[in-house]
């Protein structure tokens, strides 16, 4: 039961950073920039067709907050952690050095493992999967 408890926090944990990091992106949410806002910085970054890129990078951060939250499809919701944050080093914090205060990409990194562990060991019995009986 402990095993559940522990993974409830950390999918609830990822779930409420990431659906706030999408929704600073998406919306202007908690001072993000909106939507056109990110737009323009995933354009500043190379990407094109910026808005494209944009649509993918927010709504994986979106989708992969929600499936976290609700515990469902948590392998789906590691990959989209997996792939918005290895762009997110490759691009902007991996030059950067590790850490955090220089602009590093160690949460980036952390976040990562985490989405990782939950994905690889299942969302646990409090999760939809367990419930619609997905679990693995």
């Amino acid at each position: 039961m402990w095993a559940d408890i522990g993974l409830l926090a950390l999918r609830l944990a990822l779930g409420v950073v990431f659906l706030g990091h999408g929704a600073q992106k998406a919306f202007g949410a908690f001072g993000g920039p909106g939507f056109s806002g990110a737009t323009g910085f995933v354009a500043s970054l190379g990407f094109r067709p910026a808005r494209l890129w944009a649509v993918l990078a927010v709504g994986g951060e979106l989708a992969a907050g929600l499936l976290f939250l609700l515990g469902l499809w948590t392998p789906l919701a590691g990959l989209l952690v997996l792939a918005t944050m290895a762009v997110a080093i490759a691009k902007v914090h991996g030059p950067k050095g590790f850490f955090v205060q220089n602009g590093g990409y160690e949460y980036n990194l952390v976040l990562i493992v985490a989405a990782m562990a939950v994905a690889a060991v299942g969302p646990g019995a409090f999760s939809l999967e367990h419930v619609l009986q997905l679990a693995r």
